[in-house]
């Protein structure tokens, strides 16, 4: 890397994270003076300060706000650098010296690609273990009051999981109803508690929910633990010590985030998670969710081939001011989200196209449009 390499590095990284903080600090400053009595009382509640219970409820926010503007950032940082260069007389020079615009512009364009590359590891491995926090409304930064459920049926054991309302932190359900369509003798054709806590699985007992102060069956105490021929479905504490009275442990893979209305937590899961739910046959996936997981293995490419569309606008052959450039890369990416919210309602909703081809298509047409870009500047 030589020197002038080093220059419009630091220069472009240092455009790009003030235009990030500007960004954040108008959301910030916008979310917390609307708010600012909530945080107050949460801080309260909580003996800290207020600093500190502000700095836990947006700093995940400003990691998902990363999430969704870092692709076009990086383009808007570009444009801006190059306009500088071309102020000062430093692009001039440079390109009167024989060195091509692929030449100057390389250290951006590596510069791009590793923050898409670390958008990616955000997405995948800080932002899933944020996502209680994500998933706050400005009314509840408690984070566990009570949503209205999203009844769900497990397929495999043959129980439609249903409740008052769930409280997402906790994964605690507020008086379930499990409907029973399986054959379990004793039981009847319900389940009804207080309560029901999501429990992983464990050495003792598979993953489910563990109903607390059960109120049908009454006799609960008295039944045997059943299932079917290969499994344990509903374990009670006539055969089993670690459950204690009036309690039944009820396995189903149907995990508390399945429950929540706010689908907001399953955007936020990791790919792998996302694999695992649609290979998981004791729940129905929408086509939405698959469509979901085919963008997320598309979105490293096509944010790369986002800032590379923007290449020749900074070439400004034909004279243009770096407004007229702002407001053609504007144009640009209004076309680029249009094309992939269209393929996304498509592929979700599997009008015309498959969710595999509707994630697939934005690529096929700014994929080759990209290269060729890249190739146009390479050679001026």
């Amino acid at each position: 890397m030589t020197q002038i390499d080093r220059y419009i590095l630091v220069l472009f990284l240092r455009t790009f994270a003030v235009c990030f903080a500007s960004l954040s600090g108008i959301v910030v400053v916008f979310h917390a003076f609307t708010n600012m009595s909530d945080l107050m009382e949460l801080a309260d509640s909580r003996g800290v300060s207020i600093s500190l219970v502000m700095f836990e409820h947006y700093g995940p926010y400003l990691l998902l706000l990363f999430d969704w503007t870092g692709a076009i950032i990086a383009l808007m940082a570009l444009l801006f650098v190059v306009g500088w260069l071309r102020r000062t007389g430093e692009l001039t020079a440079t390109l009167s010296a024989g060195i091509s615009h692929g030449r100057i512009f390389r250290s951006m364009i590596l510069a791009a690609l590793a923050l898409v590359l670390v958008q990616l590891a955000s997405r995948e491995l800080l932002l899933p273990s944020m996502r209680d926090a994500l998933s706050l409304k400005s009314k509840d930064l408690s984070g566990d009051a009570p949503q209205p459920i999203l009844p769900s049926y497990d397929k495999i054991s043959g129980i439609l999981l249903e409740g008052e309302s769930i409280r997402p932190r906790s994964k605690v359900i507020v008086h379930p109803s499990f409907r029973l369509d399986g054959d379990y003798p004793g039981f009847g054709d319900a389940l009804v508690a207080e309560s029901a806590e999501w429990l992983p699985a464990s050495i003792q007992h598979a993953e489910g929910y563990l109903m607390q102060q059960v109120e049908f069956p009454e006799q609960i105490d008295q039944l045997p633990s059943t299932g079917t021929a290969d499994r344990l479905v509903l374990t009670t504490s006539m055969d089993h010590d670690w459950v204690k009275p009036g309690q039944c442990f009820v396995a189903t893979p149907v995990n508390a985030e399945i429950l929540q209305t706010d689908q907001s937590s399953t955007r936020l899961c990791s790919s792998w998670n996302l694999y695992k739910r649609l290979r998981n046959p004791a729940v129905h996936n929408s086509m939405a969710t698959t469509m979901l997981l085919h963008e997320r293995i598309m979105r490293v490419p096509l944010d790369f081939s986002l800032f590379l569309l923007g290449l020749p606008l900074v070439i400004n052959q034909r004279g243009r001011n770096l407004f007229t450039m702002i407001g053609a890369a504007i144009g640009m990416v209004m076309l680029f989200f249009i094309l992939k919210t269209a393929g996304s309602a498509l592929g979700g909703a599997g009008y015309l196209l498959s969710p595999p081809v509707a994630a697939w298509m934005p690529m096929i047409v700014l994929g080759p449009l990209a290269y060729m870009r890249l190739r146009e500047v390479e050679t001026l």
